[in-house]
Protein backbone atom coordinates (compact mmCIF):
# COMPACT_ATOMS: atom_id res chain seq x y z
CA UNK A 1 0.00 0.00 0.00
CA UNK A 2 1.33 3.22 -0.96
CA UNK A 3 2.12 5.98 2.13
CA UNK A 4 -0.21 8.76 2.61
CA UNK A 5 1.84 12.30 2.03
CA UNK A 6 0.01 15.25 4.10
CA UNK A 7 0.80 19.19 4.64
CA UNK A 8 -0.09 20.74 7.46
CA UNK A 9 0.77 24.36 7.18
CA UNK A 10 1.87 26.83 10.34
CA UNK A 11 2.73 22.90 11.92
CA UNK A 12 5.89 23.84 13.85
CA UNK A 13 3.68 24.16 16.87
CA UNK A 14 0.21 24.41 18.46
CA UNK A 15 -2.43 22.41 16.90
CA UNK A 16 -0.52 22.03 13.82
CA UNK A 17 2.29 20.26 15.18
CA UNK A 18 -0.18 18.13 16.92
CA UNK A 19 -2.27 17.39 13.98
CA UNK A 20 0.89 16.95 12.43
CA UNK A 21 2.02 14.20 15.04
CA UNK A 22 -1.61 12.62 14.94
CA UNK A 23 -1.10 11.66 10.85
CA UNK A 24 2.60 10.42 11.51
CA UNK A 25 1.28 7.68 14.16
CA UNK A 26 -1.38 7.39 11.24
CA UNK A 27 1.48 5.99 9.20
CA UNK A 28 1.49 9.28 7.03
CA UNK A 29 4.48 10.99 5.37
CA UNK A 30 3.85 14.28 6.91
CA UNK A 31 5.14 17.51 5.21
CA UNK A 32 5.34 20.25 8.08
CA UNK A 33 4.83 23.41 6.52
CA UNK A 34 6.34 26.80 8.19
CA UNK A 35 7.76 29.72 7.60
CA UNK A 36 10.54 29.20 9.72
CA UNK A 37 13.03 26.69 8.23
CA UNK A 38 14.93 26.35 11.72
CA UNK A 39 11.92 26.10 13.94
CA UNK A 40 10.24 23.97 11.35
CA UNK A 41 13.01 21.40 10.74
CA UNK A 42 12.89 21.01 14.62
CA UNK A 43 9.10 20.59 15.40
CA UNK A 44 9.32 18.51 12.15
CA UNK A 45 12.09 15.58 13.28
CA UNK A 46 10.98 15.84 17.00
CA UNK A 47 7.66 14.05 15.50
CA UNK A 48 9.34 12.28 12.50
CA UNK A 49 7.96 14.17 9.62
CA UNK A 50 9.38 16.22 6.99
CA UNK A 51 10.08 19.85 6.45
CA UNK A 52 8.37 22.07 3.47
CA UNK A 53 9.35 25.34 3.77
CA UNK A 54 5.93 27.60 3.31
CA UNK A 55 4.91 30.93 3.80
CA UNK A 56 1.31 31.05 3.21
CA UNK A 57 1.57 34.59 2.22
CA UNK A 58 4.17 34.72 -0.07
CA UNK A 59 3.51 33.42 -3.67
CA UNK A 60 6.74 32.27 -4.37
CA UNK A 61 7.10 30.24 -1.59
CA UNK A 62 3.99 28.82 -1.83
CA UNK A 63 5.14 27.73 -5.69
CA UNK A 64 8.37 26.33 -4.89
CA UNK A 65 6.78 24.63 -2.24
CA UNK A 66 4.21 22.89 -4.42
CA UNK A 67 6.90 21.84 -6.74
CA UNK A 68 8.01 19.55 -4.54
CA UNK A 69 5.31 17.86 -4.00
CA UNK A 70 3.89 15.54 -6.42
CA UNK A 71 0.61 13.72 -4.90
CA UNK A 72 -1.04 14.91 -1.75
CA UNK A 73 -3.40 12.66 -0.22
CA UNK A 74 -4.46 15.22 2.90
CA UNK A 75 -3.80 19.25 2.89
CA UNK A 76 -4.94 20.53 6.58
CA UNK A 77 -4.85 24.71 6.16
CA UNK A 78 -3.54 25.32 9.50
CA UNK A 79 -1.74 28.53 9.35
CA UNK A 80 -3.57 31.43 10.60
CA UNK A 81 -3.13 34.58 12.80
CA UNK A 82 -5.29 36.61 15.56
CA UNK A 83 -3.75 40.55 15.48
CA UNK A 84 -6.22 42.34 17.49
CA UNK A 85 -6.32 41.92 21.32
CA UNK A 86 -9.69 43.24 22.46
CA UNK A 87 -9.76 46.11 20.28
CA UNK A 88 -13.65 46.84 19.62
CA UNK A 89 -14.56 46.53 15.74
CA UNK A 90 -14.65 50.54 15.69
CA UNK A 91 -11.36 50.57 16.84
CA UNK A 92 -9.81 48.29 14.39
CA UNK A 93 -7.45 49.72 11.61
CA UNK A 94 -8.27 48.35 8.70
CA UNK A 95 -4.53 47.26 7.91
CA UNK A 96 -4.47 44.98 10.77
CA UNK A 97 -7.84 43.43 8.74
CA UNK A 98 -5.65 43.20 5.49
CA UNK A 99 -2.93 40.95 7.57
CA UNK A 100 -5.52 39.15 9.15
CA UNK A 101 -6.87 37.89 5.85
CA UNK A 102 -3.90 37.18 3.85
CA UNK A 103 -3.38 34.77 6.35
CA UNK A 104 -6.40 33.53 7.08
CA UNK A 105 -8.38 34.00 3.86
CA UNK A 106 -5.54 34.86 0.82
CA UNK A 107 -3.12 32.09 2.42
CA UNK A 108 -5.48 29.02 2.06
CA UNK A 109 -7.11 30.11 -1.38
CA UNK A 110 -3.58 30.28 -2.88
CA UNK A 111 -2.08 27.01 -0.84
CA UNK A 112 -5.08 25.34 -2.27
CA UNK A 113 -4.87 26.54 -5.56
CA UNK A 114 -1.13 25.41 -5.65
CA UNK A 115 -1.21 21.74 -4.25
CA UNK A 116 -4.98 21.20 -6.07
CA UNK A 117 -3.02 19.23 -9.09
CA UNK A 118 -1.11 17.80 -6.18
CA UNK A 119 -4.43 16.58 -4.82
CA UNK A 120 -6.01 15.74 -8.00
CA UNK A 121 -3.49 13.12 -8.42
CA UNK A 122 -4.14 11.31 -4.96
CA UNK A 123 -7.15 8.48 -5.33
CA UNK A 124 -9.22 10.42 -2.39
CA UNK A 125 -7.97 13.69 -1.23
CA UNK A 126 -8.95 15.65 1.74
CA UNK A 127 -8.87 19.41 2.30
CA UNK A 128 -9.47 20.05 5.73
CA UNK A 129 -9.63 24.23 6.75
CA UNK A 130 -9.34 24.91 10.25
CA UNK A 131 -12.27 27.35 11.43
CA UNK A 132 -12.93 28.61 14.69
CA UNK A 133 -16.43 28.58 16.10
CA UNK A 134 -15.71 32.45 16.54
CA UNK A 135 -16.12 32.68 12.72
CA UNK A 136 -20.22 31.02 13.18
CA UNK A 137 -22.54 33.27 12.54
CA UNK A 138 -25.06 31.86 14.02
CA UNK A 139 -23.23 32.04 17.64
CA UNK A 140 -22.64 35.62 16.98
CA UNK A 141 -25.43 36.55 16.19
CA UNK A 142 -26.90 35.38 19.59
CA UNK A 143 -26.06 38.00 22.15
CA UNK A 144 -26.65 35.30 24.87
CA UNK A 145 -23.65 33.23 23.38
CA UNK A 146 -20.18 33.79 24.35
CA UNK A 147 -19.11 33.71 20.86
CA UNK A 148 -21.48 36.76 20.45
CA UNK A 149 -19.92 38.87 23.41
CA UNK A 150 -16.48 38.55 21.64
CA UNK A 151 -16.68 41.04 18.48
CA UNK A 152 -13.17 40.23 17.04
CA UNK A 153 -13.96 41.88 13.80
CA UNK A 154 -10.47 40.98 11.65
CA UNK A 155 -10.48 37.25 13.15
CA UNK A 156 -14.02 35.88 13.57
CA UNK A 157 -14.85 37.62 9.90
CA UNK A 158 -11.47 35.77 8.58
CA UNK A 159 -12.94 32.80 10.05
CA UNK A 160 -16.48 33.21 8.52
CA UNK A 161 -14.80 34.02 5.04
CA UNK A 162 -13.83 31.00 5.59
CA UNK A 163 -16.35 28.68 5.89
CA UNK A 164 -17.78 30.44 2.63
CA UNK A 165 -15.06 29.43 0.82
CA UNK A 166 -14.62 25.87 1.93
CA UNK A 167 -18.50 25.85 0.67
CA UNK A 168 -17.22 27.20 -2.95
CA UNK A 169 -14.51 24.54 -3.11
CA UNK A 170 -16.76 21.84 -1.92
CA UNK A 171 -19.41 22.83 -4.83
CA UNK A 172 -16.60 22.76 -7.21
CA UNK A 173 -14.65 19.14 -6.18
CA UNK A 174 -18.18 17.75 -5.24
CA UNK A 175 -17.76 15.74 -8.20
CA UNK A 176 -14.71 14.62 -7.37
CA UNK A 177 -13.04 12.33 -4.84
CA UNK A 178 -11.43 15.32 -3.01
CA UNK A 179 -13.36 16.33 0.09
CA UNK A 180 -13.08 19.80 1.47
CA UNK A 181 -14.40 20.78 5.17
CA UNK A 182 -14.11 23.00 8.31
CA UNK A 183 -12.54 21.78 11.38
CA UNK A 184 -13.21 23.56 14.46
CA UNK A 185 -10.61 22.71 17.52
CA UNK A 186 -12.21 24.96 20.01
CA UNK A 187 -11.17 26.92 22.29
CA UNK A 188 -7.27 25.61 23.26
CA UNK A 189 -4.43 26.92 24.64
CA UNK A 190 -2.25 27.88 22.48
CA UNK A 191 0.12 31.02 21.21
CA UNK A 192 -2.51 32.19 19.40
CA UNK A 193 -4.68 33.23 22.92
CA UNK A 194 -1.66 33.42 25.08
CA UNK A 195 -2.56 29.98 25.81
CA UNK A 196 -5.65 31.18 27.82
CA UNK A 197 -7.91 28.05 25.95
CA UNK A 198 -9.17 25.32 28.70
CA UNK A 199 -8.47 22.87 25.62
CA UNK A 200 -5.00 21.24 25.03
CA UNK A 201 -4.06 21.33 21.73
CA UNK A 202 -4.39 17.23 21.32
CA UNK A 203 -7.50 18.12 21.56
CA UNK A 204 -7.87 20.31 19.23
CA UNK A 205 -6.31 18.52 16.74
CA UNK A 206 -9.34 15.92 17.01
CA UNK A 207 -12.07 16.99 14.22
CA UNK A 208 -8.97 17.80 11.92
CA UNK A 209 -7.60 14.41 12.10
CA UNK A 210 -10.91 12.87 11.61
CA UNK A 211 -11.88 15.01 8.40
CA UNK A 212 -8.28 14.33 7.07
CA UNK A 213 -9.14 10.66 7.07
CA UNK A 214 -12.61 10.85 5.98
CA UNK A 215 -13.99 7.29 4.62
CA UNK A 216 -15.20 7.69 1.06
CA UNK A 217 -18.39 8.01 2.43
CA UNK A 218 -17.75 10.56 4.41
CA UNK A 219 -19.73 14.24 4.46
CA UNK A 220 -17.79 17.36 2.15
CA UNK A 221 -18.46 21.10 3.09
CA UNK A 222 -19.43 20.65 6.35
CA UNK A 223 -18.48 22.33 9.47
CA UNK A 224 -17.25 19.88 12.13
CA UNK A 225 -15.71 19.94 16.22
CA UNK A 226 -15.05 16.60 17.98
CA UNK A 227 -18.55 16.33 18.80
CA UNK A 228 -20.16 16.76 15.04
CA UNK A 229 -21.93 19.44 12.81
CA UNK A 230 -21.16 22.98 13.87
CA UNK A 231 -23.74 25.77 13.11
CA UNK A 232 -22.55 28.20 10.56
Amino acid sequence: MTTKTALVTGANKGIGLEIARELCALGMHVLVGARDPIRGKEAAESIGAELLQLDVTDPASIAAAAAQVEVLDVLVNNAGVLLERGALPTATPVDLLRETYEVNVFGVVAVTNAFLPALRRSPAARIVNMGSGLGSLHFASDPQHPYGQNPLLAYNSSKSALTAITLSYAAELRATRIKVNVADPGYCATDLNFHSGPRTPSQGATAAVRLATLPADGPTGGFFDEDGPVPW
